[in-house]
């Protein structure tokens, strides 16, 4: 079990000074307190619906997560990767023993899909991930950073779900919402990239059987707020009480009621005489203070600090007759032998309006994420060299601007694994394959040992951290994972011992 601390931008590793007996008696250190990610099925269902809504423009225009993705040749290097314990298995959805054949065609895995969530950025990401096998069928395996947020320290990402199998929009067997989050001590406390892997339970999949769509009701889209938090107040109740609210707050100039500069909730805008002076009957009085305040100040703010004027320099044909412009907008005077041109501002009150629709999509349960698409098993403590299989949706380009890759598509790569590190990320203990997956979509890919092509079935033992090009050559070359041993079991053990239930 390490402990790294960062002492002046050197990492300093911990060992513990005892040896580690089982995997049982790891799980209580290890872990780290588990997150929830929807800890309500209401929860979860605004989760789904958020993904489902507006024609799944969410899903369709999430990007790859490009988090600490590619690592600089000279920050990849031999690794200190050992077993802690005995090799061993934990077995698929498919069978309890290992198999050891392996199929020229490679029929690609059902388990692998990709996990969508709302990124520090504020915006739709996602990463690849994979089912792995649990008692209850609810168990998805990936990146450590495609779930927890390490750009900002928050605890998790937001609105996260699992679709596997996903393609274009195209959800063939659901989509899962992540209920609670679990990875190593190490990880969630230090963000050591030794511990860079997360196992999250999720919900019975759901597929929508409608969606419908209303306009906001009269109280809230004729009301006017005057904040802009008593609107984000009023958007939030809608959010509450339905599936979604598909909308924007807008802004309103409120033209009756001018108001002195800096005044909160208020803008400065271009205006007419009518509307400086508001009151229509008061139109011809207000031109004829705001001409006389042009001549006499040129450039200047009003003294209530409510309207101005800016005065330029204009040529003589411009100049005209002279006098108000027929919108009101602009007042012509000669002055000193020259001709101007003033134009005229106004600092008004603003005002906020929700303008949008309620969604309301009706849900259907298509079960447990296993029983629609299996698990994989996990291998843990494997010998160095091991061969494995790696599965995900690589996107991005390599450094010299070839994009090999679309992120739309799962791809495969096959390699043994060898000793790697990555200092910039605080990983002196992890493994690495030869293999031109580019980084962004590609974190998260699943390392399968065993991998068996006609059952489609094998062993997780490892998912990308990170890509780097090792020989300097702008290709990537190389995938990095943490090596998979007791601790990453008792982490998956304990995450695979809770239930998840139904959103519906």
């Amino acid at each position: 079990m390490k402990r790294t601390l960062t002492l002046g931008g050197i990492a300093v590793g911990m060992l513990a000074a005892a040896a580690v007996a089982t995997p049982a008696a790891q799980a209580d250190t290890d872990v780290a307190p588990p997150i929830n990610l929807a800890n309500t099925n209401f929860a979860a269902k605004q989760v789904a619906a958020f993904w489902y809504g507006q024609n799944k423009a969410n899903l369709v225009n999430a990007t790859p997560y490009n988090v600490e993705t590619t690592l600089p040749t000279k920050h990849v290097s031999t690794g200190g990767a050992s077993a802690d314990s005995k090799a061993g298995v934990v077995g698929s959805s498919g069978d309890k023993k290992a198999t050891s054949g392996t199929s020229k065609n490679v029929n690609l895995p059902k388990t692998t899909g990709k996990v969508f969530f709302i990124g520090a950025d504020h915006k739709p990401h996602w990463c690849s991930a994979t089912a792995v096998q649990s008692q209850y069928k609810n168990l998805v395996a990936t990146a450590g950073h495609c779930v927890y947020d390490t750009v900002s320290n928050k605890d998790t990402l937001d609105k996260w779900v699992f679709i596997p199998g996903y393609y274009q929009g195209k959800t063939p067997w659901g989509i899962y919402v992540g209920k609670t989050a679990y990875t190593h001590y190490d990880f969630d406390v230090y963000e050591d990239g030794d511990r860079d892997y997360a196992f999250v339970t999720v919900y019975n999949g759901v597929l929508p059987t409608s969606v419908s769509t209303d306009k906001v009701k009269n109280w809230v889209d004729n009301r006017n707020f005057e904040t802009r938090a008593d609107a984000e107040k009023a958007r939030k109740e809608l959010e509450l009480k339905s599936t979604g609210f598909a909308g924007q707050i807008v802004k309103r100039i409120d033209w009756a009621h001018k108001v002195p500069l800096r005044t909160p909730d208020s803008t400065k805008v271009a205006a007419s005489a009518a509307q400086i002076a508001v009151d229509p009957s008061t139109v011809e009085s207000a031109k004829t203070t705001m001409a006389n305040w042009a001549k006499e100040n040129g450039t200047s703010t009003y003294t209530d600090k409510t309207w101005g004027t800016v005065v330029s320099r204009v040529s003589k044909r411009e100049f005209g007759e002279g006098g108000w412009s027929s919108d009101g907008k602009a007042f012509y005077f000669a002055k000193d032998n020259g001709w101007y041109k003033a134009t005229y501002w106004g600092n008004f009150d603003v005002d906020y309006r929700l303008r949008g629709k309620l969604v309301d999509i009706a849900l259907k349960d298509v079960g447990t994420l296993g029983s629609n698409v299996g698990g994989q098993g996990l291998a843990y403590n494997q010998k160095i060299g091991t061969s494995v299989f790696v599965f995900g949706y690589p996107s991005g380009s390599h450094p010299d601007g070839n994009y090999a890759f679309t992120g739309k598509t799962l791809k495969w790569s096959y390699g043994k694994t060898f000793k790697a590190a990555a200092p910039s990320m605080k990983a002196e203990e992890l493994v690495g394959i030869k293999s031109s997956f580019t980084g962004e979509g590609s974190i998260g890919s699943s390392w399968l040992y065993r991998y068996s092509s006609t059952k489609r079935l094998g062993y997780l033992n490892g998912v990308t951290i990170a890509v780097s090009d090792t020989d300097g050559n702008k290709r990537i070359d190389t995938s990095v994972s943490p090596y998979f041993d007791g601790e990453t079991l008792a982490v998956y053990q304990y995450a695979a011992k809770f239930a998840s239930g139904k959103i519906v």
